[in-house]
C-alpha cells in the first residue's frame, strides 16, 4: 500500500513539474516556435555535464543579454530577445531541471544487446 502511495504521490509531482514547464516556458517558446531540441543540443554542446548545464541556463535567465545566449547571433533575428525571469530562484530551478529532463538525450540512447 506504501509503494502504490509513494508511486503515485511520485507521478502526480513529475506531473505537476511538466505542467509547470509547459505554462511557464514552453507555451511561449511554442508560440514563437523556438527548437527547444536544439537549444538544449547546443547547451549539451558547450557545457556537457547536467549541473554545469543548469547553472548557465539560469544564469542567462537572470540576465539575458546576446552575449551571454547560446545561441548565435542570426537567432535573434528570427527570434525575440527574453527577457529575465521573472520566478523565484527555487521555481527557476526546477523549471530548469524540468527542461533538462524533458530533453535529455539519454532517453533516446539503447544500448544494443549483444549476445
Amino acid at each position: 500500500m506504501v509503494k502504490i502511495v509513494l508511486v503515485c504521490v511520485m507521478s502526480v509531482g513529475l506531473f505537476a513539474q511538466t505542467a509547470s514547464l509547459k505554462k511557464a516556458c514552453l507555451a511561449c517558446h511554442k508560440a514563437q516556435q523556438i527548437p527547444n531540441n536544439l537549444i538544449y543540443r547546443r547547451y549539451l554542446l558547450k557545457y556537457s555535464t547536467e549541473s554545469d548545464m543548469q547553472k548557465e541556463i539560469f544564469n542567462y535567465l537572470k540576465n539575458p543579454q546576446k552575449a551571454t545566449s547560446i545561441m548565435p547571433s542570426q537567432f535573434f533575428l528570427k527570434f525575440p530577445m527574453k527577457d529575465a525571469t521573472i520566478l523565484k530562484d527555487k521555481q527557476l530551478n526546477i523549471e530548469i531541471k524540468a527542461f533538462l529532463k524533458m530533453f535529455d538525450i539519454k532517453k533516446k540512447l539503447r544500448l544494443e544487446n549483444s549476445h
